[in-house]
């Protein structure tokens, strides 16, 4: 499985150089795009580099493609292991992972034509990070009533009444990351060096 794992991270360099070469962009343009550096974009391509999560979100978006067209992800072989979506009331969850307890991911499609629903706001236990991937997400938060567009995110209280659907007639795809009451997505960033 790890082998499996590494040839698909191998893959998103040669992807990657691909996407901005049929779009005739330059390292320079997609790092104004991306905020990116010109020599991180360069590594990423030549495979000096891997990718990850924060690379690549903004490039899935610059180049108007989905995660999933940059990183073909590998499958386990196990069919016990096998994470199937579930599709209820027009919303497909797509399991990312899966163990025991901690926090789960998830890849949501909400299809086209929700935006007519009359939004029924539900509360459970836990706590939700989303982050759009495409279209435009309208989320019902207590009293707030948002709308959503491809890289932005927003983190909640479920226990607070919430409710997702399209924004408009078109689907939205978003990841989820979904843990107990008091589990949190932490996010490590490296410090700024200093000068002196």
């Amino acid at each position: 499985m790890d082998i499996d794992f590494d040839r698909a991270l191998d893959a998103v360099g040669p992807r990657l150089r691909a996407l901005r070469k049929q779009r005739e962009t330059t390292l320079a343009d997609l790092s104004t795009r991306t905020g990116i550096s010109v020599s991180t974009l360069s590594r990423l391509e030549s495979g000096a580099r891997k990718p990850t999560l924060e690379l690549l979100f903004p490039l899935a978006r610059a180049h108007g493609v989905t995660l999933d067209e940059l990183v073909d992800a590998p499958t386990t072989g196990d069919p016990r292991i096998h994470l199937r979506p579930v599709t209820h009331h027009g919303m497909t969850m797509v399991p990312l992972t899966r163990r025991a307890g901690g926090i789960q991911a998830y890849k949501i499609v909400i299809e086209a034509g929700s935006a007519r629903k009359e939004p029924e706001p539900k509360t459970h236990e836990g706590y939700e990070w989303i982050y759009i991937l495409n279209g435009r997400l309208r989320v019902v938060l207590g009293e707030h009533d948002l709308i959503l567009v491809p890289g932005e995110a927003a983190e909640f209280d479920t226990r607070q009444p919430h409710w997702f659907g399209a924004a408009d007639d078109d689907a939205v795809e978003f990841l989820s990351l979904f843990g107990k009451q008091g589990e949190r997505a932490h996010f490590r960033a490296r410090p700024q060096s200093r000068a002196g």
